[in-house]
């Protein structure tokens, strides 16, 4: 083996604890393929920040070989799923093999190497199966992420668990902490417990990320199924109970993610709220704390409009939004077929598509609708873009019915390829960004942090982290949400209700009629924005917060 690895850059003196990031997916770049929504994009951004920072961590994850999916469309413009063999000239083959076990064979595993210079970036490993020693099975464990069949997924999850606890061996680096960055790489702890056979000695090492308090995000599992397939490290099934405190045969992940690491966080001050609520009768979960999530401004903010800002000359400001808009417009065209005018007001609803973030929210009334996009006084341009899990049919569904009532407005459309390089296109060019989710289900978000950066104005209910963030009519619209208490199809009724009336007697007034004012919200909206909601202070806060208190 030819590989020696010894960390990259001088590390900076406030940050010289060794910090092992265990992530499945991770947002760095677009040609990097290894991410399917929000999560990625706080990962890929916390990575770029600790090389900003000089901080003394290393990535683990997996080279996925299809990535998470390309989206294309069907002959009908509908969504189609595309899973293509991406190719990486820039990684570099570290040539360590080594076996894990998983359900009692043998599973060779190769390393390969994202240096920091190449995307800015603190070092990052990805771990792939898909080499000529294993079988078909074994090889897919690795080709697609959040892979629908559930075994798959179990030994995704030992192979980035155990595979990169393994690998930080063979290569004698040594973390004082193990980050859990969600559940998914949950068998490191179970890994770490064989080897030290201590649970204090555990909990000293092990810090643990809750990203959602949702029920996909938050799975429970036969511990038969797990102990079969080698999820506990070799750990017998008594003493597995014992330390997780699992009554029954079903193991939930994120309460033993929370009893067996040695301090938590949730990724905003509501969500901490919400996991405090969730878990306030389970015994002996740890301390828990709130990190709230952010994204890279090195990365996402525009320069030029930044500038502009710095120097107080608002007619730059809006030149450089207009060519903005200009350039996301070259897309619509291409894909769509429409010519969007860079004077009309543009709403853009653009993030993953999921149940509780309701991408269709504007259709509750198509009555209201209709008269939204049909207003000749006072237009809209309204663009949705967005990458459902590609197995989840409704969601799925849901993408279809806006592709179809699109059909009927030149001035609506719906984007594919909703990706690194696009998402940031549609953040420069969008005057509205949109979110809309059922109040108390979203833990963070973070795409109108990126937005805000952009001269975008966010207009949102007050979930996540944008209570932390939105003035309404000073640096956003605040959308106000119904009584979560409500059944969901009222909350749907009341919150569509209050988006409408904010669209027609606030925002098409502002932007049409007061422009001044308008570029007052944009101002202060993309100085509000930063620092805080710059990855740089959530890197920070880490150390601060969770490495250096366990």
């Amino acid at each position: 083996m030819s590989f020696t690895f010894s960390h990259p850059y001088q590390q900076s003196p406030e940050y010289s604890t060794a910090v092992a990031y265990f992530c499945m997916e991770y947002a760095i770049h677009q040609p990097l393929k290894l991410y399917a929504g929000g999560l990625g994009f706080l990962s890929g951004s916390h990575m770029r920040s600790a090389f900003d920072l000089k901080q003394n961590m290393v990535g683990i994850g997996i080279l996925w070989k299809y990535g998470y999916y390309d989206q294309v469309r069907k002959s009908d413009q509908t969504m189609d799923v595309l899973f293509q063999e991406k190719m990486y000239g820039f990684l570099q083959n570290t040539g360590i093999k080594f076996t894990i076990q998983v359900t009692g064979h043998d599973t060779w595993v190769e390393a390969y190497y994202l240096p920091p210079g190449i995307f800015n970036t603190a070092p990052l490993f990805l771990l792939s199966t898909d080499v000529p020693e294993n079988d078909y099975l074994s090889k897919t464990i690795s080709h697609k992420l959040y892979d629908p069949n559930p075994e798959t997924k179990i030994a995704a999850a030992i192979l980035l668990g155990l595979g990169g606890a393994k690998l930080l061996e063979i290569i004698n680096w040594q973390p004082e902490i193990y980050h859990l960055n969600e559940s998914h790489a949950l068998p490191l702890a179970f890994y770490l417990y064989s080897k030290y056979k201590s649970i204090d000695a555990l909990k000293s090492r092990l810090v643990y990320t809750n990203h959602t308090p949702e029920e996909a995000g938050n799975p429970q599992t036969n511990i038969f199924l797990l102990d079969k397939m080698g999820y506990f490290c070799g750990i017998p099934l008594t003493e597995v109970k014992a330390i997780t405190q699992t009554q029954g045969d079903i193991l939930n992940h994120t309460a033993s993610a929370l009893k067996l690491s040695g301090m938590a966080n949730g990724v905003s001050k509501l969500h901490k709220e919400t996991l405090l609520r969730m878990w306030d009768n389970a015994e002996e979960i740890c301390p828990l704390t709130s990190i709230t999530n952010a994204q890279n401004y090195t990365y996402w903010a525009d320069s030029a409009m930044y500038k502009a800002l710095r120097e107080n000359d608002d007619l730059a400001l809006r030149k450089r939004k207009s060519e903005c808009k200009e350039v996301l417009f070259d897309i619509v065209a291409d894909q769509n077929g429409e010519i969007f005018e860079k004077n009309i007001l543009t709403i853009v609803f653009a993030k993953r598509f999921t149940g509780f973030k309701r991408a269709d929210l504007l259709f509750r009334d198509m009555d209201r609708f209709e008269r939204l996009v049909t207003n000749k006084d006072r237009p809209v341009q309204i663009i949705w873009a967005g990458k459902p899990y590609p197995m989840d049919y409704s969601a799925i569904g849901t993408f279809d019915k806006i592709v179809n009532i699109c059909k009927s407005y030149t001035n609506c459309s719906v984007i594919v390829g909703y990706e690194l390089k696009l998402s940031k296109l549609l953040k420069q060019g969008a005057d509205i960004w949109l979110n809309v989710p059922r109040y108390r289900h979203e833990a963070s978000g973070t795409s109108g942090m990126a937005a805000a950066m952009n001269g975008a104005i966010n207009m949102t209910i007050a979930d996540g982290w944008s209570p932390e963030f939105a003035r309404d009519k000073i640096n956003s619209f605040v959308i106000p949400h119904a009584d979560p208490l409500l059944p969901e199809h009222q909350q749907d009724d009341e919150d569509a209700n209050n988006l409408y009336d904010i669209l027609e007697k606030e925002v098409l007034s502002m932007y049409y009629d007061y422009p001044e004012r308008w570029l007052s919200i944009i101002k202060n909206s993309m100085q509000d924005i930063f620092p805080y909601f710059d990855s740089n202070r959530l890197a920070k806060e880490y150390y601060e917060l969770l490495y250096n208190r366990v």
